[in-house]
């Protein structure tokens, strides 16, 4: 789930805390047994996806009202883990819309099918595939100008 909220925010902090909050107004709502839950990973992947869209929603109003500034370098660990072709696709990936980059990410790092994926964010299986096949034409766009 914290990977998940990292391909959202771009924040590995703020991830964790996205992903902690979310854990925890599960736990607060239906207690630590999840069993009366139809689907507690996806109930918990849609409360991470929500919390997600709340930060960065926050982190527009608060951009609109400062002046804009530097992003946080990554770590030095965090540079050296990651391949070039890596560190390429996650920029470019941050370059989509939000949608596009919230499709992705659950397609193919969460592995969902596509129904899983509209229910998740609340589309339709023709807008999850439309935005998917978009999303995946600009990233290839944005790697090649990269080059």
């Amino acid at each position: 789930m914290v990977r998940l909220a990292v391909f959202l925010v771009d924040d590995r902090h703020t991830a964790e805390d996205v992903v902690q909050d979310a854990f925890a107004a599960v736990c607060r709502r239906h207690g630590t047994a999840l069993d009366d839950l139809n689907d507690a990973a996806a109930y918990l992947r849609t409360a991470v996806v929500n919390a997600a869209r709340s930060v960065l929603r926050r982190r527009r109003t608060r951009r609109e009202h400062t002046p804009p500034h530097e992003p946080d370098q990554a770590s030095v660990d965090e540079a050296i883990l990651l391949a070039e072709e890596h560190r390429e696709v996650l920029a470019a990936l941050a370059r989509l819309t939000r949608r596009q980059r919230e499709v992705l990410v659950l397609r193919y790092w969460s592995e969902l099918t596509e129904a899983e994926i509209a229910h998740t964010l609340g589309l339709s299986r023709g807008a999850v595939k439309s935005t998917a096949s978009r999303a995946l034409d600009a990233l290839e766009k944005l790697l090649e100008e990269d080059r």
